[in-house]
């Protein structure tokens, strides 16, 4: 299921089956689908980074700056495909790193990872962190990362190779000084406790559908900054779950 957000201001937060549930609302009594939930997060999500680049909140060193997509195999994953394409849209070089070989995605970020594909965006495959780091040069060319690895669904561990991959990304945001902006959360982060696994992304900017999550308050170090990105749905649906 996808994520349905409220278009007003603050929400209080949700826990991950609190989103769920927020999911099933939209889907089921709603009619919205998953592609158009997915298709609203990630342009608005895309919209979000180019206003922080524009506003100095996402120091960059030029203002369409070329920016690196980390594509995992769920929904999130979805996302960051609608959000590369619509920075692509906008005139801004986008480079698609990819943890998971296409037949491996959900039906929805499949779905949105062959518009990619249609209209010529480079696709990279990184099924490991040497294949990750082996993409040097594209990704030291590359001001900005999105993370797009996993969602809020994620606890436990991070199993390989997605901790050798996070864990080089980390590396590649703190040795180039390039920011990092994570969609939903940072990948390996528990939503609920805020608590980091062995392998968690560390960001600038989180942007955040739906509402809050609980366990952000105490994660800042790995959220950077929170934002929540409203798709679309009804103001009082987030209330209904509460």
């Amino acid at each position: 299921m996808r994520r349905a957000g409220a278009d007003h201001g603050a929400v209080r937060s949700l826990s991950r089956d609190q989103v769920r549930e927020v999911d099933r609302i939209a889907i089921e009594e709603l009619g919205l689908s998953g592609p158009i939930l997915m298709e609203n997060a990630g342009r608005g999500a895309a919209e979000a980074v180019r206003a922080a680049v524009a506003s100095g909140e996402l120091r960059t060193a030029s203002w369409r700056p070329p920016t690196a997509v980390l594509l995992g195999g769920g929904n999130n994953a979805g996302d960051g495909y609608v959000l590369a394409r619509h920075l692509s849209n906008a005139g801004w070089p986008v480079l698609l790193v990819e943890t998971a070989p296409p037949e491996r995605l959900s039906p929805d970020a499949a779905l949105f990872r062959a518009v990619t594909a249609a209209m010529g965006l480079p696709h990279r495959p990184a099924p490991s962190a040497a294949a990750f780091e082996a993409l040097g040069e594209e990704l030291a060319a590359c001001e900005l990362l999105v993370d797009a690895l996993l969602g809020t669904g994620f606890r436990g561990e991070v199993r390989e190779p997605l901790a050798g991959i996070i864990a080089a990304a980390n590396e590649l945001r703190a040795g180039g000084r390039r920011p990092l902006v994570a969609l939903d959360t940072p990948s390996g982060l528990d939503v609920d406790s805020g608590l980091p696994s062995n392998a968690t992304v560390r960001a600038d900017l989180t942007l955040t559908f739906v509402a809050p999550k609980p366990g952000f308050a105490a994660a800042r170090a790995w959220t950077g900054r929170v934002r929540c990105i409203a798709i679309g749905a009804p103001p009082g649906l987030a209330e209904r779950v509460l």
